[in-house]
């Protein structure tokens, strides 16, 4: 008879979970900072409207901002166009994953900082 024996979650695991979950509280921070000064929700439009020395202001605010606007565009596409799940699934993924690269520079700027 096999037992499995209780694994322990590694030192590596436990800090990309703090990094992704960074990450997503740094997104809606951005996002809704910008939505308080601003009139509309930042999008990945601001890229493409504007003078060009506003286009280049809005990357900071949309690399850190980006896993909240992908979440935010593919809830509302799968509930008002009723979407596929597969899509709203490859599309998490990818928000997951940029929550990820973008929460540990977080956790890395914190610790430099302290």
């Amino acid at each position: 008879m096999f037992t499995a024996l209780p694994q322990a979650i590694t030192p590596e695991a436990i800090q990309s979970f703090f990094a992704l979950s960074w990450g997503f509280a740094v997104a809606g921070l951005c996002a809704s900072g910008y939505r308080l000064f601003a009139s509309h929700p930042p999008s990945f439009r601001q890229l493409e409207v504007g003078p060009v020395p506003a286009r280049f202001a809005a990357i900071p605010l949309l690399m850190f901002s980006a896993p909240y606007i992908i979440m935010r565009n593919t809830l509302r596409g799968w509930r008002i166009e009723k979407r596929r799940a597969d899509l709203v699934m490859v599309a998490t993924v990818i928000a997951g994953l940029w929550s990820l690269m973008s929460g540990t520079v977080v956790v890395l700027a914190l610790q430099t900082l302290l």
